[in-house]
């Protein structure tokens, strides 16, 4: 099999090596990121936020550790109504007040996008999904509907793979390392996506965002922490909720998500077969959250 190396070539493509033919590349230049705004909430932390779409219902969108609204808008593309994805504390441009924070810190800066912006629902997706717990345990009936992708991390703190992992990320921020950067975020790509022009595309848009806007030193407690003491804390939430998981991804275990379900008195739990569901699902992700938001 080949291997992944750091630096890319300078086209863009794959390098690999002996004999053969490289892969097609597209030649489509990258679209701009979108103008965001900095918005201040009661709580003193000025987040960063992009609203798109018009209309009822209003979804909030929380994004995983180390990414932001880059990575959460594709969820929305189906999605009815006004849409709001944020950055949380210590990401991107939103604020980064003294640490250590905690998952409570995390869901004071959703609860206050949802009600800022009016949300009915919301969406959230690794540490998003750990935050949204959080906001629910002490608001069981805040949100009409509720979308978990990918919960990594419920009453107990994450296994010992999952902190590695994410401790080298924010390391490799820290440090500016960009191959040690590459290194860890090539693991969120498929093996058969790593060395192609997409694959590529995807490295050169997340390491230039990590190490132009980095991330706070504040992030470094969190994968050690659990958002929720006892998950019996959700048997008040009687919304509809859709929970969403894939087999064999180290950093969000099926155990949690059907944890998760089972704490929710009306959950769905759906399990892809295989990790990587946003490069090998990603149709039938975006028509699933989009189809249950809509309902």
């Amino acid at each position: 099999m080949r291997g992944f190396r750091w630096p890319p070539p300078p086209d863009g493509g794959p390098r690999t090596w002996g004999p053969g033919p490289g892969a097609p590349r597209t030649g489509r230049p990258a679209l701009p990121e979108p103008e965001t705004e900095l918005v201040a909430t009661p709580h003193g932390v000025s987040l960063e936020r992009l609203v798109t779409g018009t209309g009822d219902p209003v979804t909030v969108f929380a994004h995983g550790l180390g990414s932001g609204i880059a990575t959460t808008r594709p969820f929305g593309s189906g999605v009815a109504g006004r849409r709001v994805f944020f950055q949380f504390r210590g990401h991107g441009r939103s604020d980064s007040p003294p640490g250590p924070w905690t998952y409570l810190d995390l869901a004071r800066d959703l609860r206050a996008m949802a009600d800022l912006s009016g949300a009915t629902r919301a969406f959230g997706a690794s540490l998003g999904a750990g935050a949204l717990c959080r906001l629910l345990a002490e608001s069981p009936e805040r949100f009409e509907r509720l979308v978990f992708f990918l919960p990594a991390v419920l009453d107990t703190p994450r296994g010992e793979v999952a902190r590695a992992r994410l401790t080298g990320l924010l390391d490799a921020v820290a440090e500016g390392d960009a191959s040690a950067l590459a290194d860890v975020v090539s693991l969120e790509l498929p093996p058969s996506v790593r060395n192609t022009p997409a694959g590529w595309a995807y490295l050169r848009q997340r390491l230039d965002q990590l190490l132009r806007d980095g991330l706070a030193p504040g992030l470094a407690d969190l994968p050690a922490q659990a958002p929720l003491d006892d998950a019996g804390s959700l048997a008040a939430v009687t919304a509809p909720a859709l929970v969403i998981a894939a087999a064999d991804d180290d950093l969000h275990p099926v155990a949690v998500a059907e944890r998760l379900a089972a704490a929710l008195p009306n959950a769905t739990l759906h399990v892809y077969d295989r990790p990587g569901v946003l490069w090998t699902e990603r149709a039938d992700l975006r028509g699933r959250v989009s189809e249950f938001l809509n309902g």
